[in-house]
């Protein structure tokens, strides 16, 4: 059924009242530019509501965390979410402002596969779902260039990108399809390592491409209760997207990373541990080429979404970063270990 047109603008503009509201709990939106301004002056990091428009039409939100003028650094931050959560959840908010605090601006973005669920556009009155149930995986990478676009158009001309979780999934394979040159260091925040060996029962695939075909791609698949489109775009990647690191791969995904790169786990359960970053490094050794060095770090008491730990996961980022400044600005640090193919190695506890 097909909403009138006045019954759609009511629902979306109490989507727009609700999402309003909760951030206006996290972040200072009533803010005045003026407060802003006066806040800098003094020091403190400024921060502001942001949204970029990908090459497809998609609006995505973010927030904007600009370094004090006195220790601004040319280098900024973009985060980038897990799955199903977005760019104001509330860790990811307190590890951009002590990131700020530290000279990096910070830019915490959505993708269309922020939450659950969302309504990333309307094609005329076609609605267009995105989310973790309903999102195209391989397509927000136009999402990570649009907000890539506007911190260039900050006068950023050099990024380091963040992914946390699922997000560490998106930035590397960004990274990797594109070896975008603004794109100087690349961090995955609690990501997955090992390769995605599972195959799905040939009926799931079945289902989904009927639904497809049937007009329906935003159906679930009744298994693993995700849309068509989303469980058949995961489907599709490609082996050396699959196993990104080469555990079991040859000329895996991460070869073509020639950026630094670094990798850290929490100490509280987090979904990897020292085990992991080991495993990441000596299978990185075995490839042709890759990360000009790789860096690693277990963050002590943090979980997977780092709640109490904000400040220290905002340090290692920070300490890392610092390496990749321009020798005028910050002295860059040498690898203590050279790998295969003079990838260096650096891994610490913090």
């Amino acid at each position: 059924m097909t909403l009138p047109t006045n019954v759609k603008a009511r629902n979306q503009i109490a989507v727009l009242a609700a999402a309003v509201a909760v951030l206006s709990a996290a972040l200072p939106i009533g803010r005045s530019l003026a407060a802003q301004a006066d806040g800098q002056k003094a020091g403190k990091p400024a921060e502001r509501i942001v949204q970029v428009q990908s090459k497809d039409d998609i609006v995505d939100s973010g927030v904007l965390f600009t370094a004090p003028k006195d220790v601004a650094k040319p280098i900024a931050v973009i985060w980038i979410h897990g799955w199903g959560v977005n760019f104001y959840f509330s860790t990811y908010v307190a590890i951009g402002r002590a990131l700020a605090g530290r000279g990096y601006t910070t830019i915490t973005g959505n993708t269309r596969m922020h939450d659950l669920g969302n309504v990333e556009a309307w094609r005329g009155e076609k609605r267009i779902r995105g989310g973790g149930y309903w999102g195209v995986n391989s397509e927000q990478i136009r999402d990570l260039a649009a907000w890539i676009d506007f911190a260039e158009g900050l006068g950023f001309r050099q990024v380091v990108l963040v992914g946390h979780s699922a997000g560490a999934t998106a930035v590397q394979t960004y990274q990797a399809q594109t070896q975008d040159n603004r794109v100087v260091g690349v961090v995955l925040a609690s990501g997955n390592v090992r390769p995605d060996t599972r195959v799905p029962p040939p009926e799931w695939l079945s289902q989904a491409k009927q639904l497809i075909a049937d007009g329906r791609s935003e159906e679930l698949v009744q298994g693993p209760f995700v849309s068509a489109a989303t469980f058949t775009d995961l489907v599709s990647t490609s082996p050396e997207f699959k196993d990104f690191f080469g555990v079991q791969t040859a000329n895996a995904g991460v070869a073509r990373i020639h950026c630094p790169l670094l990798a850290f786990f929490g100490t509280d359960g987090d979904v990897g541990s020292e085990e992991d970053l080991q495993l990441l490094k000596s299978s990185i050794k075995r490839q042709h080429t890759g990360p000009s060095h790789v860096d690693t770090a277990m963050i002590q008491g943090a979980g997977h979404m780092y709640a109490g730990q904000e400040d220290r996961v905002a340090q290692v980022i920070a300490s890392w970063a610092d390496m990749l400044l321009p020798a005028s600005i910050g002295k860059r640090e040498t690898p203590t270990a050279l790998g295969a193919g003079g990838m260096g190695e650096v891994h610490r506890e913090w």
